[in-house]
């Protein structure tokens, strides 16, 4: 968040310090909300957002929220590229929790949670535990640790027993294979280049079948997951409030024009390519500007890709099955292009290429990683120049 941002979170604790005590009263009216936030507009909010909110009597409802990071810490891109990114716990006023959402037009739900008085007062004091300064920065992770997984397995702390949720939307819907990805998918679906760098980056840690509890990494899907939830063999939720009442996904912005897709874009590329590619063999030349460019870009993200396979400790970045097509090796062609000394060691990288890429290509039905339709093209683009540059310069014809 910006500095102004950091000043007003730093008043709301201040204020919800002063107004929540540490040392809470035993009150058995004392009602406790798990809200459940749907998706909005930004891509850090497809998923949804969810937090506890607890309404003591004759104090204001206070609300714990797991979701809060400070984008002025030190080195915050660089961490948040590598993986270390520290999310917090923090106690804010429900009101001003509440206005972002009101404005932002988004969905929200609040289930009253069925707790008897012992479970209230652990769950009180494992909340206030975890927002004391010492206590509330948290190493967040995109799908094993964060804003819903954290207030949920608060709750089941305090319960002493494990959940047990309803099927998920995803999985009762009858979706594809439920999956960290295929749930991404589809809160993603008017964003394909967000899910493009997502399949791009991530590998097949996320496309493990999963658990009903794994699902509820996105909130928007345990907000029906708690509907009818029980524990214990008592029902987790006594009732339910629709505190924003709109469409599930009224905030998101609509889909992305066809034509500007990643599959449009990249079969577009594809026939750009492959026009060039028939111009190079007829006139028995290659095109070097549009080698050392495509794959330029190739190798960049190669770089890319390597920097999260051997540094990052992003969950699922390592192993991924695009880096033997996309790794730093692809600059080769970039430089050696030019070089008419290199052109042997040139022929001979493309021939290597061009096989790694075929039998990546055969092999993909039987990686247990998921990959984004709109690689294709671009990988039959590889192969393409490859093959051209193998054929244009063969050594049974004189090369220039």
């Amino acid at each position: 968040m910006n500095r102004l941002a950091a000043i007003i979170l730093t008043l709301l604790s201040a204020l919800a310090a002063t107004a929540y005590p540490w040392s809470l009263p035993e009150r058995v009216d004392t009602t406790v909300w798990f809200v459940d936030v749907y998706p909005g507009a930004e891509i850090f909010q497809l998923e949804g957002h969810s937090a506890i909110a607890v309404q003591i009597p004759g104090q204001p409802t206070a609300v714990y929220n797991y979701g809060v990071f400070d984008f002025n810490s030190p080195n915050f891109v660089g961490r948040f590229v590598k993986g270390e990114t520290d999310y917090m716990a923090v106690k804010w006023p429900f009101d001003p929790f509440m206005a972002e959402y009101y404005q932002e037009g988004r969905r929200v739900v609040a289930h009253e949670l069925n707790l008897d008085s012992l479970t209230l007062r652990r769950l009180l004091d494992r909340l206030e535990w975890q927002v004391r300064p010492e206590n509330r920065s948290y190493r967040y992770n995109y799908v094993k640790d964060n804003c819903a997984t954290r207030p949920l397995a608060a709750v089941e702390s305090a319960l002493g027993d494990s959940i047990r949720l309803s099927p998920a939307p995803f999985e009762a819907n009858s979706y594809p294979v439920m999956t960290f990805r295929n749930i991404m998918r589809h809160y993603h679906r008017n964003y394909p280049w967000y899910q493009f760098g997502i399949d791009l980056a991530l590998g097949p840690g996320i496309d493990y079948p999963l658990s009903r509890r794994e699902a509820t990494f996105a909130p928007a899907e345990l907000d029906m997951m708690l509907k009818n939830a029980t524990y214990g063999g008592k029902p987790l939720v006594k009732g339910e409030a629709v505190l924003v009442d709109v469409a599930p996904g009224a905030a998101v912005y609509g889909p992305t024009p066809w034509y500007i897709t990643p599959m449009a874009v990249c079969w577009a590329f594809f026939l750009f390519t492959l026009l060039i590619t028939v111009r190079d063999v007829r006139r028995h030349r290659v095109t070097r500007w549009f080698d050392a460019l495509y794959f330029g870009i190739l190798g960049l993200a190669g770089c890319v890709l390597t920097y999260l396979v051997f540094v990052s400790v992003h969950e699922a970045t390592s192993p991924n099955y695009l880096y033997p097509w996309l790794n730093p090796l692809c600059l080769l062609p970039t430089v050696l292009i030019w070089l008419k000394n290199f052109k042997t060691a040139l022929f001979c990288y493309q021939i290597v290429n061009f096989a790694v890429l075929f039998l990546l290509l055969t092999a993909w039905y039987w990686l247990p990683q998921s990959a984004n339709a709109a690689f294709l093209p671009l990988l039959l683009a590889d192969m393409m120049r490859a093959a051209s540059y193998i054929y244009i310069n063969r050594p049974s014809r004189k090369v220039n």
